[in-house]
């Protein structure tokens, strides 16, 4: 079975993890993908641990650590993958979503891009995102698609093979 990481920023919000979880997802898991879920990648135990650390400067210094065991499990998940589903909502890509993007490009990771948001949000006429993202995807083999049916065709087509 081929394993799909999620790039996304839903995970942020209840909005967003309810879309996440409630629509996104799903698609991934009825075409009988593994879904790589960079939000359960990590404990949330541990989090919720660091966040309730009432010493400031104990709290910085154990986010510290957390942020790099957050890191390295989601470095550990793109390398793992068979290819990535990258979210491209906002007003500009995530910037931890374009990270995953392009390190996922080195790796040569097929990626298919998401975007359902329609504010204009290239660097010019000629993209529909910030243009190095959008090089990343297309380069990949991958298009970026704007509605959920659009997503589940795109990426049968993408990772079926």
């Amino acid at each position: 079975m081929k394993k799909i990481y999620v790039a996304s920023p839903f995970g942020f919000s209840e909005a967003g993890r309810l879309f996440l979880y409630e629509k996104l997802i799903p698609v991934i898991i009825e075409l009988n993908f593994i879904c790589i879920d960079p939000w359960k990648l990590t404990p949330e135990s541990l989090v919720e641990q660091v966040n309730n650390i009432e010493n400031v400067s104990e709290k910085k210094r154990e986010w510290i650590k957390l942020n790099r065991i957050i890191a390295e499990n989601n470095r550990k998940g793109i390398e793992e993958s068979d290819g990535m589903l990258a979210v491209l909502d906002g007003t500009d890509v995530d910037s931890g979503t374009a990270a995953e993007i392009g390190y996922a490009a080195a790796l040569n990771k097929k990626i298919c891009g998401y975007r359902s948001d329609f504010r204009r949000s290239g660097d010019n006429e000629g993209a529909v995102i910030n243009l190095q993202v959008e090089y990343f995807i297309l380069n990949s083999g991958g298009r970026i698609v704007s509605d959920l049916t659009e997503l589940k065709n795109e990426l049968r087509r993408f990772f079926i093979v």
